[in-house]
């Protein structure tokens, strides 16, 4: 191995950063007065590492891909690498035309790190100027996610921290720690959000504990506290999303839905503004706010994204500045703030639960303890297959449990293995992170948890998954603790 990503070693430095109280949009131009609907827009960036390189080494799936022009779809090698630095052009295109585009990114630590492993500095510089320059700063949101793509619902509890964390620090490590404190959204990969009980609260403990503010969660992977699906117009208004316990604890965040489908052409056609168009002013409390549709969609991947977006998002841009009726295009953070500024906070938005919550907490009733819970999982699950504990994501037809045995069974040793040898106590202790023998141990076990190990189906993914465990053992089960001077 010929060097790690910067994951670890600047746990305390990066939580300094996030903990702040920060208001990054008091510069917004933004008028909620004069607004009748908004829209968000993200765009999600991703390629993961795989053992594929000269003697297996870890390169980025991008690299592979241009090394392999023959395979599959490899021949989009290029025009992904083109829709990972294009917004450098597209976003002072649009402004020098007197717009005001917004768009929100959410780029994977795995693919930070290709990028540098790769030596791109087209993409890497572009991604410098969109995080770093003051003008851009005042267009574009970045959100937080998990460094190597995982799902959340499956991956095991203590490694969340470590997932959120890695990308912090991989963030910070590209772009500095101004650029870090203005990161205040949370976008999980796959749009998959925990719904078994004692996870999502751990899941949203371990966000807040990092700094983050809100979550981007799918419309259907959430429900009203009384079991209903959300409301279409609950859809446009940020949420309180809550969580439970099985020991009773109770935690919140901030939610703003995701709407509709999991379709790249809503966002590579511009729907969330034509959505947003139609919509009218929302009640929140005693005060009238803008609706807001919310979209998110993989940014490079299919021919929607890569050929038809940059027009669309032209066109939506340049409407918006010729017809000022009341539409614009908003971050998250941005509309939040300004909701704050006027007199909105937390506690006027609409309550929610992970889906199947209501069901679970009303057949468990006060039997609330650990085996209690798992006790009336186990018996809604043999009442009712449709019943489901393992979340839910931007696709409802695709499990990311059922058939993964030999990729979850390994995940879970290897995360046992790797607690066990590092204790969780000092898990943020320097002396210990900044080493090379716990560097390298994280990085495998984070690997192994990708979402794309699990989503291409069984064959060459799982085989990469099976190599990434077995040099994550090695890598444990080496007695040598140096550290790394890099």
């Amino acid at each position: 191995m010929t060097g790690c990503p910067p994951i670890s070693g600047r746990e305390a430095d990066v939580a300094a950063v996030m903990r702040k109280q920060r208001q990054v949009w008091s510069n917004s131009a933004i008028d909620l007065e004069h607004l009748h609907s908004g829209f968000a827009c993200a765009l999600h960036m991703h390629q993961p590492t795989v053992p594929a390189g000269a003697n297996k080494s870890l390169i980025s799936h991008l690299q592979y891909m241009l090394d392999h022009p023959n395979e599959g779809d490899n021949h989009n090698a290029e025009p992904f690498a083109h829709c990972y630095r294009r917004l450098a052009d597209l976003l002072p295109e649009l402004i020098n035309e007197g717009c005001s585009p917004r768009i929100m990114l959410d780029y994977s630590g795995n693919l930070l790190w290709g990028i540098e492993q790769m030596g791109r500095r087209d993409i890497g510089d572009a991604l410098d100027y969109l995080a770093c320059d003051p003008l851009m700063q005042g267009h574009v949101e970045w959100l937080g996610t998990f460094w190597s793509h995982a799902v959340a619902p499956s991956t095991p509890i203590p490694d969340l921290k470590l997932q959120i964390s890695a990308w912090q620090q991989q963030f910070e490590a590209s772009f500095g720690s101004a650029a870090l404190e203005r990161v205040k959204g949370f976008s999980p990969p796959e749009m998959a959000l925990p719904n078994h009980p004692d996870t999502l609260f751990e899941f949203i403990k371990a966000l807040k504990e990092a700094g983050y503010q809100w979550l981007l969660v799918q419309e259907h992977s959430v429900e009203c506290m009384d079991g209903s699906p959300l409301q279409r117009s609950q859809c446009f208004v940020p949420n309180q999303l809550l969580a439970r316990n099985s020991r009773g604890e109770e935690i919140s965040i901030t939610a703003l839905i995701k709407t509709q489908g999991s379709d790249t052409k809503l966002v590579g056609q511009m729907q969330p503004y034509y959505e947003a168009l139609g919509c009218e002013r929302q009640r929140l409390g005693d005060v009238e706010v803008p609706a807001l549709v919310s979209q998110i969609a993989d940014g490079e991947n299919g021919g929607v994204m890569m050929n038809e977006f940059p027009e669309a998002f032209r066109q939506a841009n340049r409407h918006i500045r010729d017809n000022p009726k009341g539409t614009a295009a908003i971050n998250g953070s941005e509309y939040l703030e300004a909701l704050e500024r006027n007199g909105v906070d937390p506690h006027h938005f609409p309550a929610i639960q992970a889906v199947q919550q209501h069901r679970l907490w009303s057949e468990l009733g006060d039997n609330t303890s650990t085996e209690g819970l798992e006790e009336t999982i186990s018996k809604l699950m043999a009442d009712d297959t449709s019943f489901s504990m393992e979340g839910a994501s931007w696709t409802n037809n695709l499990s990311w449990v059922e058939g993964y045995a030999n990729v979850l069974g390994p995940m879970n040793q290897l995360s046992a293995q790797f607690h066990a040898r590092f204790d969780p106590s000092v898990a943020a202790d320097p002396t210990t992170t900044r080493t090379l023998a716990y560097q390298e141990s994280l990085l495998h076990l984070l690997l192994l948890e990708t979402s794309c190990f699990r989503y291409w189906g069984q064959g060459a993914w799982t085989e990469y998954a099976r190599e990434i465990h077995r040099r994550g053992e090695d890598s444990l089960n080496r007695n040598t603790v140096t550290p790394n001077r890099n």
